[in-house]
């Protein structure tokens, strides 16, 4: 999210670039939400320093949630002077497909910061979400060893591959030749030794002075698709490199976890510790363990302020609610607590329960601020904790990240190829939310003015143009789609659309397909049309006035006959409101069905037509095109008036929607 700024600096860049016919989104971070920037501020409830919580210690439970393809024991130690990881992994891996298996697939991802030669350094241009990789700040992960269960090595059997680009100098993915064939059914079990040199921080991972963010921080397996997963035709690997825009795609199962760090450090984690730490030497020693989850990621930090409150609500049993707050934030943990508990309430109401016993939030300092606004499971990052007072920007970083637990974290779409099953869905919700909690309205006209270049949405995510481009789309255009479908069917059964997919395809791992039938189930219609648009296409609506007519009609007395034609110019839309006003202030409202390519009106008043108005209220949520929606009679002020009013009416119902 941008930093906020004062009211007339927001109201002349925002109308300049509008003029200018382009307003580029620098809201470029993991809830790129334009209008949440200028909320207001609550109160902000000053608290008194706390000693740090007892640890609580849990222990894991007899459900299952899901296959569990994976199970990973690691034991990795932190040396932060040398800015070192230091690990060994035990990984048992389980053939869910028929075919015969002949070799196995790992990311490497810190690989993506070896140099500036690597797909994602090439394709971010060294830049996400508003930080910049320094040009010291370079890391990278050494696999020093890869043996069987019965010490066999398989060094020699590694393999660079590059399935996307073909770029050699990128190391993310590797492909380990196996010494026997593996069965469908069958696992096979591998010990691996690792070390992993932390770059600075800059896209969701490193160490930032004497904090550290390890995401994405071992050697992970990739996913084997059974046939008939996410729609493939073949069973077989999905691969792909580290790209600038992709997150992440893996397969649920266990992590046994034990952190060595420094004995001042403390450490946040994915699940829950099943012992308290213990001191050895001059280490402190965390034991974690999450089931059911496709990641694992820890934070540690000898400055972080941490509280736990217990939460339960009819939806959610009971969840653990633990800070991790920067000193900088230490008075807002009411805030941090009041957001993830509405999150958990709501979220789970509407997309189904909560299933984990723990839910951490680590608030970063500002140095550390490229590993904020990040999910990972059961843990998510606020941004870079600052000495200021953050508007609801706060709130709705939290929000948004407790969403992904739902879409990312229990459904686990496939980020590398169709990220808007995440963050569409998730700014989704997360907009729902905060209207609801906060009172903060998106302005969603806005938000479709800025896509001037949309893309299909099922497309893997690297191909889009740019970081701003792939944000535009996945997160905004992605959200438009399902807000859309929200309009055209009323909000009761859109809520019932979003859980029964959510609850269908938890730990499911669907496609865009999945939920397209699960629309058209619940609706009894097909929506073919709309998705070969919106989703499968790269059509917005553009509804324009293209001419007007004024004709003064014999008659006893005055009478004109106005004749409006209106035209459709890109995507398919039901119901577009049109208002038509007279020289003597009279209106006329009136729906075009959308059917077809244009339509006439012809309407006789007793006074001449002033000027006509598609959607005068900015109710399309796709019409990216607000320019051409107005026309005034007035010949030769026509192109001029269309502009002007159709730009003011814009920036004016922006700035209606805002609390300053």
């Amino acid at each position: 999210m941008a930093p906020a700024r004062t009211k007339i600096i927001v109201v002349i860049i925002v109308s300049l670039l509008l003029l200018s016919g382009t307003l580029w989104s620098t809201l470029l971070v993991d809830s790129p939400q334009l209008e949440s920037v200028y909320a207001p501020n609550k109160g902000k409830p000053t608290v008194a320093a706390t000693p740090p919580p007892k640890e609580s210690v849990q222990q894991p439970t007899a459900e299952v949630l899901s296959k569990r393809i994976v199970e990973y024991h690691i034991d990795v130690s932190l040396n932060p002077e040398e800015k070192l990881l230091k690990g060994t992994e035990t990984l048992t891996w389980t053939h869910p497909g028929k075919n015969i298996v002949t070799e196995l697939y790992f990311h490497l991802y810190p690989n993506a910061f070896s140099s500036k030669e690597t797909t994602f350094m090439k394709e971010s241009g060294g830049k996400l979400r508003g930080d910049t990789m320094p040009a010291d700040g370079y890391g990278a992960m050494n696999l020093t060893n890869i043996q069987t269960a019965d010490g066999l090595s398989l060094m020699h059997r590694i393999q660079y591959v590059q399935p996307d680009d073909g770029n050699s100098k990128d190391s993310s993915l590797i492909r380990v030749r196996l010494p026997r064939p593996i069965k469908g059914g069958e696992s096979i079990t591998l010990n691996l030794n690792f070390e992993v040199k932390l770059p600075k921080i800059f896209a969701r991972m490193g160490i930032a002075d004497d904090f550290v963010m390890a995401g994405q921080w071992f050697p992970k397996i990739s996913v084997y698709e059974p046939q008939g997963m996410r729609g493939r035709a073949t069973e077989g690997w999905n691969l792909h490199q580290y790209h600038g825009n992709s997150e992440f795609y893996a397969d649920f199962g266990i992590y046994n976890v034990k952190i060595h760090v420094p004995k001042n450090y403390i450490v946040a984690a994915t699940g829950f510790p099943t012992q308290t730490a213990k001191l050895k030497g001059n280490m402190k020693v965390y034991q974690f363990y999450a089931d059911d989850v496709h990641d694992f990621a820890w934070s540690a930090s000898p400055n972080f302020i941490v509280a736990e409150k217990p939460f339960s609500s009819p939806e959610v049993p009971g969840v653990r609610i633990k800070l991790y707050l920067d000193p900088a934030h230490e008075d807002m943990k009411e805030r941090y607590f009041y957001a993830a508990e509405a999150a958990l309430k709501y979220f789970s109401k509407w997309y189904g329960s909560y299933p984990y016993s723990t839910l951490s939030i680590v608030v970063p300092p500002e140095a550390g601020n490229g590993a904020g606004g990040m999910e990972y499971p059961t843990l998510i990052t606020a941004f870079g904790a600052k000495n200021d007072s953050p508007g609801y920007e706060l709130e709705r970083t939290v929000i948004h990240e407790i969403g992904h637990q739902y879409f990312y974290g229990m459904i686990a779409s496939n980020e590398f190829e169709e990220a808007w099953l995440d963050e569409g869905f998730t700014s989704y919700a997360e907009d729902k939310l905060m209207e609801q909690e906060y009172g903060v309205i998106p302005n969603l006209a806005i938000q479709a003015a800025i896509i001037s270049a949309p893309a299909p949405l099922n497309q893997e995510s690297w191909k889009y143009e740019s970081p701003e481009h792939y944000a535009k789309n996945a997160y905004y255009r992605g959200k438009l789609v399902l807000k859309g479908i929200e309009q055209q069917v009323g909000t009761p059964t859109m809520d019932k659309i979003m859980k029964t997919y959510a609850i269908k395809y938890r730990f499911g791992h669907p496609a865009t397909l999945d939920f397209q039938r699960v629309l058209e189930q619940v609706t009894h219609t097909s929506w073919q049309s709309y998705f070969n648009q919106y989703v499968y296409g790269s059509q917005m609506t553009d509804f324009a006035i293209n001419k007007i007519t004024v004709e003064k009609k014999k008659a006893t007395g005055p009478l004109y006959e106005s004749v409006v034609t209106v035209d459709r110019q890109d995507g398919q839309y039901p119901n577009i409101p049109i208002l038509f006003r007279f020289a003597d202030g009279h209106s006329i409202h009136k729906v075009w069905t959308g059917n077809g390519d244009h339509i006439q009106f012809k309407l006789q008043y007793k006074s001449p037509l002033a000027w006509a108005m598609i959607d005068p209220e900015y109710t399309l949520v796709l019409e990216n095109n607000h320019i051409n929606n107005y026309m005034k009679v007035d010949d030769d002020h026509k192109i001029v008036s269309r502009l002007n009013i159709s730009i003011t009416k814009l920036v004016e119902t922006w700035l209606g929607s805002l609390s300053w």
